[in-house]
């Protein structure tokens, strides 16, 4: 069984930074891709940042980011994929929502409980 757990959230004012973590433990197997999803209040959980193994030294993982977040949030793993950030500069209103990590592996999808960020304005 797989356990994920994000950190990172809090509070942070308009035009703020914020760091996520998330960390995969257990029995994980092969990591397709992780992905970062958030749901905002009476919102439906949305896809923010996703990056996908290439299974292939030799090309780049590739990373996808909802066109609300893009040149402001930048995914990021460690070398060993059980870790995965995201950056999120330039933070707006608008990102309040509760952050969630989902690691697709051979095992299936994981998701972890979910971090808080509150932008304030």
């Amino acid at each position: 069984q797989v356990q994920v757990v994000e950190s990172g959230g809090g509070l942070v004012q308009d035009g703020g930074f914020l760091r996520l973590s998330c960390t995969a433990s257990g029995y994980i197997g092969g990591i397709s891709a992780v992905g970062w999803y958030r749901q905002a209040s009476d919102k439906q959980r949305e896809l923010v940042a996703r990056i996908t193994n290439s299974s292939n030294i030799d090309y780049a993982d590739s990373v996808d980011y909802a066109d609300s977040v893009k040149g402001r949030f930048t995914i990021s793993r460690a070398n060993a994929w059980k870790t995965v950030y995201l950056q999120m500069n330039s933070l707006k209103p608008d990102d309040t929502a509760v952050y969630y990590c989902n690691f697709a592996t051979t095992h299936g999808n994981a998701w972890g409980q979910g971090t808080q960020v509150t932008v304030s304005s």
